[in-house]
């Protein structure tokens, strides 16, 4: 083919050959990206690690429990959960503590002017 004789028709065969070749070139792109993911066993848009909430798992485990008990035909037992509390007396205790702490800090403080 001499340049100088190329037709119209001839500029548009080469213009979508050129628009087939880029498209071509994109779907061998994809391909190498999904192709290295697959390689390295990551997915290629995992980003970070998910976490779960305390929570979610309690609902997810208290799930799993009363599938099996419908299995094995047992009553479901609802765990009880159990609060942590303090007695009077180490409240009192914690908070002459803090006070005795802090009137240390106010006298060294006080001791420093």
């Amino acid at each position: 083919m001499n340049l100088t004789t190329l037709t119209s028709k001839d500029f548009a065969t080469i213009a979508n050959l050129l628009k087939a070749k880029e498209e071509l070139q994109a779907k061998v792109g994809q391909i190498d990206a999904q192709l290295s993911a697959f390689e390295s066993g990551k997915p290629a848009a995992a980003v970070g690690k998910r976490t779960m909430s305390p929570a979610a798992r309690a609902r997810i485990a208290a799930a799993q429990r009363k599938r099996w008990a419908k299995i094995k035909g047992q009553k479901t037992v609802k765990p009880v959960a159990r609060k942590w509390k303090m007695s009077a007396a180490g409240r009192a205790a914690v908070a002459a503590a803090a006070r005795a702490r802090w009137a240390k800090v106010k006298a060294e403080k006080a001791k420093g002017k």
